[in-house]
């Protein structure tokens, strides 16, 4: 199988994309090392993933802030000093008019899921060019393909994540490291419910759109899959996934109907 005995450190772990990635890790043996700001979440996949692999190492991540992305990186590096493949998909959406949304709350969200991943990047990256290459993956989202309602700093986020990655794998491409961007539509997970409002609290309601989405597990086999083929960008999810196209090759039309779109 691909992944055994591959190192593979995924932050978001504790639910979600990122909990359905670990288990298919771990399924194919990988020596996995697994991070969210949710402990007692985190060791129960833990649990979970050593049914089916060797190893599993739970390391607590708040991508909000520096200083513990620096102490997770360092206790990383006191179990192994080498990372096949990163998966940086550690997130926060949000559900707020961008009029409503105070700068601290934008500020917030920009900060786990832009720089969260660019600082944990900038860690790993020279482990792997010292170690002969690695593979970084990014889960940014379809709104990292175009703005939606309520979405403005999440939108942003994740736009500014693909000009990053893109960058970063033109600069590294010939020392042997690969990137995948992550764009999925519609999955069934928790997302909606921890998302941030104007005061900053969860959103705490799963959207009609979410509850309708593909499952976790789908879309995690085929993150796994792109990883496999190297994909520099794969899109997963259902219809949804024709506005994309729309944007692209017929504005027109799409300005039309993103604006009919219910956003929760």
């Amino acid at each position: 199988m691909y992944f055994t005995e591959k190192i593979v450190w995924i932050t978001g772990a504790s639910s979600g994309i990122g909990e359905a990635m670990a288990y298919q890790f771990a399924a194919e043996n990988a020596r996995l090392i697994i991070s969210s700001n949710n402990s007692e979440e985190l060791e129960k996949v833990k649990t979970n993933c050593l049914k089916t692999c060797s190893q599993c190492d739970a390391i607590f991540i708040d991508l909000e802030k520096p200083e513990s992305i620096k102490e997770a990186f360092d206790r990383v590096m006191t179990i192994t000093p080498k990372i096949d493949v990163l998966v940086n998909n550690g997130g926060v959406s949000q559900r707020t008019l961008f009029v409503d949304t105070s700068m601290e709350i934008f500020r917030k969200i920009m900060e786990i899921n832009l720089f969260g991943a660019v600082l944990l990047t900038k860690y790993v990256l020279p482990v792997m060019l010292k170690n002969g290459g690695g593979h970084i993956v990014a889960t940014s989202s379809i709104s990292g393909k175009f703005g939606f309602n309520l979405r403005s700093a999440y939108a942003a986020s994740k736009h500014a994540l693909h000009g990053f990655f893109e960058s970063v794998r033109l600069e590294n491409y010939k020392e042997n490291i690969r990137v995948t961007i992550v764009c999925p539509g519609r999955v069934r997970t928790n997302i909606s419910l921890n998302a941030l409002t104007a005061d900053g609290k969860a959103h705490g309601k799963m959207d009609d759109g979410q509850d309708g989405g593909i499952t976790a597990e789908s879309c995690a086999k085929q993150i796994l899959r792109a990883i496999r083929k190297n994909k520099k960008e794969v899109l997963i999810g259902g219809k949804e996934l024709l506005m994309v196209h729309f944007k692209r090759f017929t504005p027109f039309i799409f300005n039309r109907i993103i604006r009919k779109i219910k956003p929760t």
